[in-house]
């Protein structure tokens, strides 16, 4: 994983068409490294979460290339690499696991390395019952969800509403989760942790400790497609 993290820093320090170009092949050593981490990654959650076992590394990876339409920040290239492992694939809206390796600027998205649970973007509808399901049950969501996920997890409130809305109390214990319009658990990773042996096992210890929170949020996912 070292090379890979130096390939994103120097990409990072050369973020154009020139110097990608130049070190293409250097690109595919290294990406063709990152999906066999992929597969090695798929296959053992798939042990604990079947419905991971099927998926394709395709499934679950994403291009290294920016869509720059509607961005100020033109630079052409990704700088980082991320894994995505969701029942039906990065695309079907569910909730999932998430790593992401970056070039290790702290906690600074998407420079950072992180590991995170859940998703972005989920239907009004889906984040109305969430909002309904975890204030109605908010002891048993906090003691068989979040009490057994990795105590590194905190939950990510990037883009909440500033306010709770008024249909629900502001000093209720949950009242931050009313706040949510994606819901995600997230924790950032050093170079220490990312460098150590036995990396695929170790993330997907972490895994396992939010396999609950993902399969809470797919209840009120798939109760919305039914």
């Amino acid at each position: 994983m070292k090379d890979i993290i130096d390939f994103l820093r120097d990409l990072s320090c050369n973020n154009n068409k020139e110097w990608f170009a130049a070190n293409k092949q250097r690109y595919q050593t290294m990406l063709a490294r990152w999906y066999e981490f992929c597969g090695k990654l798929i296959e053992t959650v798939g042990q604990f979460d079947p419905d991971i076992a099927h998926l394709s590394v395709k499934d679950c990876t994403y291009r290294i290339y920016r869509d720059t339409r509607f961005s100020a920040d033109k630079s052409p290239y990704k700088t980082h690499f991320g894994v995505f492992l969701s029942k039906g694939g990065k695309k079907s809206m569910h909730a999932g696991y998430y790593f992401h390796v970056g070039t290790g600027s702290g906690e600074d998205y998407p420079h950072c390395h992180m590991i995170a649970s859940g998703n972005y973007c989920y239907e009004p509808r889906v984040v109305k019952m969430l909002r309904e399901d975890i204030s109605f049950g908010w002891e048993e969501f906090k003691q068989d969800v979040l009490d057994v996920a990795d105590p590194s997890f905190r939950v990510d409130m990037d883009g909440a509403l500033k306010r709770v809305p008024k249909e629900y109390p502001a000093d209720a214990p949950y009242a931050d989760f009313m706040r949510l319009k994606s819901f995600s658990l997230v924790t950032y990773l050093d170079d220490d942790f990312i460098l150590q042996p036995n990396l695929v096992s170790r993330v997907v210890e972490l895994f396992k400790t939010v396999k609950p929170f993902n399969d809470y949020i797919n209840r009120a996912v798939d109760y919305k497609e039914d």
